[in-house]
């Protein structure tokens, strides 16, 4: 008998019949295994729910609704920010009310009265008792306005700073002398007659904006003549100036003038292009001018200790006549033609501190963008967890460097602020981060982003012509990093798993 089998279940017996082989089972397996069910087929594999296959884009959509909500505090920050210029604003206008405003120089030029003879309709009361109209003849006093022949004008404006609590503002005291020469006034060209003009009443006058600065008697040279200029302008539309009556006792001839006027300003000083030919020469210790107006300078130099500018202007560009009166031609001499031709120099900064922040939280979002998608791509790249409370937490500092950006610099200038808010703000996320991404080089890329991003942002804002240019410079740099770094992601089968 030969006994064969696994792990003794079976025997098999073999007898004298060698042709025939019987397996009998053992009497206690065979019950067993009789009594064991059959095997359950295999379930099939469940399916992902929906959540789950669409999971990497409910968490950017996620990102994307925190960074919608952070421009709430944002829009905070902002509004916090227009109050304090308005409340600059207040103070500067306080402190230029008490000095002087903007300036501009409006002449000089020459009046000329005479007798006007016309006749008027007038209604007349017989003594009967009834009206008639009848045209009455009337005189009247009319005046003729002749503007120079020759202008030029020489100024020295020197800026100063004046405080009002932790506010500045920026004032001028300017030296200016305006001489020039007029040609005979032509009575004729404006058909008037010569027996009719009252030279003794004649006079020069010119506007000017604020006199206040003036501490001493003006005085107007006319032909190596003194003239004592008087309060008051009698140029049409201009009531603030000054006048020298001329008192001729014959008509006048072509004669030079020469005007010194000593005068408080703030904001910028401008000038009218009233002579034929017109020359401005202007210098001043403001290392950041501003040219306005009608007209550019023809010559300049801009220099960190101030500028020298010089003007060459005609009277073709302007829209008034060289000599009107007060009954025929004024419908063109008008204070809106005459504030159209004004040029000069503005002594405000471009870009002051209020203006720095305003521009720079105008990149907030830019911000949130960059440091949240970082943090989405760790968490799909790297497969970190981070919780939407530390996305706000991170979002939050970012803010606060905005309102500590806006809060010093009111007080040590705008780069020294930005450089503490920036130094500030990087290093408490840079420790938060530290603590949820578990340091290493995920850390070291969220503080070295934010010091880069940062400085890009500070000198972005310092290039006023090319911040747009530089800006979406950036953002195709940023947009091509991210596509570097998530080009072999398998989106679909990241949500799969």
């Amino acid at each position: 008998m030969i006994i064969a089998g696994a792990q003794n279940n079976f025997i098999r017996l073999s007898f004298a019949q060698p042709d025939r082989a019987y397996f009998i089972a053992d009497e206690a397996s065979f019950e067993q295994s009789r009594s064991m069910p059959d095997a359950p087929p295999p379930l099939p594999k469940s399916q992902p729910s929906f959540t789950r296959r669409n999971s990497t884009m409910f968490k950017l959509l996620g990102v994307g609704a925190l960074i919608l909500l952070m421009l709430i505090p944002l829009l905070m920050i902002e509004g916090v920010l227009n109050d304090r210029l308005a409340r600059r604003n207040e103070a500067v206008a306080d402190i230029t009310a008490s000095w002087g405003k903007e300036q501009n120089i409006i002449g000089p030029v020459l009046c000329v009265p005479y007798l006007h003879h016309g006749t008027v309709v007038r209604s007349v009361t017989l003594p009967d008792g009834r009206v008639e109209t009848r045209e009455v003849a009337e005189t009247t006093v009319a005046t003729a306005y002749f503007l120079p022949e020759q202008l030029d004008i020489t100024g020295d404006v020197q800026t100063q700073t004046l405080h009002r609590g932790i506010y500045d503002a920026a004032v001028f005291r300017g030296q200016i002398t305006i001489a020039g020469r007029f040609a005979a006034p032509d009575m004729a060209a404006l058909k008037i007659e010569s027996a009719d003009v009252q030279w003794k009443d004649a006079a020069v006058t010119l506007a000017v904006s604020d006199l206040r600065g003036t501490r001493e008697g003006l005085v107007l040279d006319w032909g190596g003549a003194k003239k004592l200029l008087q309060p008051g302008s009698q140029l049409p539309g201009y009531t603030t100036g000054i006048t020298a009556p001329l008192a001729a006792e014959q008509p006048l001839a072509a004669s030079a003038f020469s005007i010194a006027v000593d005068i408080n300003g703030s904001g910028g000083i401008f000038f009218a292009p009233f002579g034929v030919q017109n020359q401005v020469s202007l210098k001043s210790n403001w290392p950041d001018p501003g040219f306005r107006g009608a007209f550019l300078p023809a010559e300049r130099s801009v220099r960190p200790d101030g500028f020298e500018a010089k003007w060459k202007v005609s009277y073709y560009g302007r829209d008034y006549p060289q000599h009107w009166t007060s009954l025929v031609g004024n419908e063109r001499f008008t204070t809106t033609s005459v504030s159209a031709s004004l040029f000069g120099t503005e002594f405000l900064k471009i870009l002051d501190a209020y203006r720095y922040v305003e521009r720079s939280i105008k990149y907030g979002v830019l911000f949130f963008v960059l440091i949240f998608t970082t943090f989405f791509l760790f968490e799909i790249t790297a497969r970190q967890k981070i919780h939407p409370l530390q996305y706000l937490m991170v979002g939050a500092a970012l803010c606060l460097f905005y309102l500590a950006l806006l809060s010093a610099s009111e007080f040590i200038g705008f780069s020294l602020s930005y450089l503490i808010a920036t130094v500030a703000a990087t290093g408490l996320i840079t420790w938060y981060c530290s603590h949820f991404l578990g340091g290493g080089m995920r850390t070291l890329m969220i503080g070295g982003g934010l010091l880069g991003v940062y400085t890009f942002l500070y000198i972005t804002l310092r290039q006023q012509d090319y911040a747009l240019l530089m800006g979406t410079i950036a953002l195709f740099l940023v947009l091509a990093l991210v596509m570097y770094v998530t080009r072999k992601v398998d989106w679909y089968a990241r949500d799969g798993n």
